[in-house]
């Protein structure tokens, strides 16, 4: 049976384990993923980076524009002579100036292209950062799920056992129990005690996780079904999906593609270059000998053709060629820690499945026992304390099952994060998709500007 069905079958027979339905207001799993995708933080943080790398286009695109630039001079010279008195001469001089690269060795092509690949990596190192946060808010989501289930859990557990302390003591005051039975029963009373007030800690832990993942504070929160959107039919459909989707690979292939531009840009400081400049200047003033204003124009063509730089060219060269096969490197790498999380959350999910079946049959096994263990008491076959043990076969039973439930929905979103499949489009989210192709084409072509796109 496929994992889909599995799932599903699963979802279709679960319910929440002695937790009472909430009201219209509670949150669900995928609500909880778009006020994560829209709140969090640390995401806001990487659109901000990723905006920060698109300005590199346009910074790299500058090596195809004019350079211009105005001076101004001014000179006042005070001459004291004997014969003539004092005299003030003054010199002044307005100019402009404009220097456009008509040839750089290909250097500004593949600087620009270098940027672009970087854009890309970044989005896509953005895409990987949304999934992780998605499934940090439905794993916290299913955390307080299980953590709520356990609290009842031993709620409960703990109204029993005071239950089995006064019927201990009810003998003992009929002379058909002894001090040993209450004493059992007490001691195991006060283990529960102690076992709910942990139970209680960790769910206030799991809710402070949440509203850091989620910003806001959890309501409502509902035992999670597996994931079903965008779930593969088998192992080998998901290793495929992965290798072809999962950003962190996409993100390693256009860090290749940018050191492979960035190597072609150190080699092109080995070609000549052509620098075309103009310049026009004022000249104004009564020092000169003619003592006229003059205006100058003029234009000069410049060829530059490197022989020897001091050897930085050739080691920057090698150094370009070095990352290139690193980046290289990291994508067999990053090919095969994808394809090692997707196995391993395949198989986390199967094995919380069966558990999650196994548990069912073994808490129906364990009240059974439980009912004939105390119906053996009465006739006076079995102690209090088999009582005691058996009702801690039930607990354990149901908090197994607890933590099964939230294994199967925690390895299913993480099955869909390691396939890239855990997004908004593809969970389909109730929540506005960031486009962060919008601020590169606002900027991409940008030639002046101080402000943001967003008015900052």
């Amino acid at each position: 049976m496929s994992i889909v069905r599995k799932a599903a079958l699963w979802a279709a027979v679960s319910t929440s384990v002695l937790l009472a339905p909430h009201a219209l207001l509670a949150e669900t799993i995928s609500g909880a993923m778009a006020k994560a995708y829209g709140n969090n933080p640390d995401l806001n943080a990487a659109r901000a980076g990723l905006r920060a790398t698109d300005e590199g286009v346009p910074i790299a695109k500058s090596g195809y524009r004019p350079q211009i630039s105005a001076a101004a001079t001014g000179t006042l010279t005070r001459v004291d002579q004997e014969r003539t008195g004092t005299r003030d001469f003054h010199d002044g001089q307005v100019g402009i100036s404009i220097t456009q690269t008509i040839f750089d060795g290909f250097q500004t092509l593949n600087n620009v292209r270098a940027a672009q690949s970087d854009v890309f990596s970044g989005r896509e190192t953005l895409k990987a950062n949304e999934i992780q946060i998605l499934l940090a808010a439905a794993q916290s989501y299913a955390n307080i799920a299980r953590d709520q289930q356990i609290v009842a859990i031993r709620r409960q557990n703990l109204a029993f056992l005071r239950e089995q302390l006064n019927a201990a003591q009810a003998r003992l005051d009929v002379g058909e129990g002894t001090r040993t039975d209450v004493s059992q029963a007490d001691a195991e009373l006060a283990n529960a005690q102690s076992l709910l007030v942990t139970a209680i800690a960790q769910l206030k832990q799991s809710e402070a996780v949440y509203v850091q993942i989620v910003g806001d504070a959890p309501t409502g929160i509902r035992q999670p079904r597996p994931a079903t959107k965008a779930m593969p039919r088998s192992l080998d459909q998901a290793v495929a999906t992965g290798l072809r989707e999962n950003p962190q690979i996409l993100a390693a292939q256009y860090n290749v593609d940018s050191a492979g531009f960035q190597v072609k840009s150190a080699e092109g400081t080995m070609l000549p270059g052509v620098v075309l400049q103009g310049s026009v200047t004022r000249n104004t003033g009564n020092s000169g000998t003619a003592g006229l204003d003059d205006t100058t124009a003029s234009v000069t063509a410049r060829l530059e053709v490197p022989i020897y730089q001091g050897g930085a060219e050739y080691g920057q060269i090698r150094q370009a060629k070095e990352v290139l096969g690193q980046q290289r490197i990291l994508v067999d790498s990053a090919r095969a820690s994808v394809q090692q999380t997707v196995v391993s959350a395949h198989a986390q999910l199967e094995s919380a499945l069966a558990r999650i079946t196994a548990s069912r049959s073994q808490i129906s096994a364990a009240n059974l026992a439980l009912e004939g263990v105390i119906e053996e008491r009465k006739v006076g076959q079995r102690t209090t304390l088999d009582v005691l043990d058996s009702q801690q076969d039930v607990l354990d039973a149901q908090e197994a099952l607890a933590a099964a439930q939230r294994d199967a929905v925690v390895a299913s979103y993480a099955l869909l994060a390691a396939m890239g499949k855990l997004t908004v489009r593809d969970q389909g989210l109730q929540v506005a998709e960031y486009r962060p192709e919008q601020h590169y084409e606002a900027v991409k072509d940008k030639w002046f500007g101080l402000r943001t796109v967003d008015g900052r």
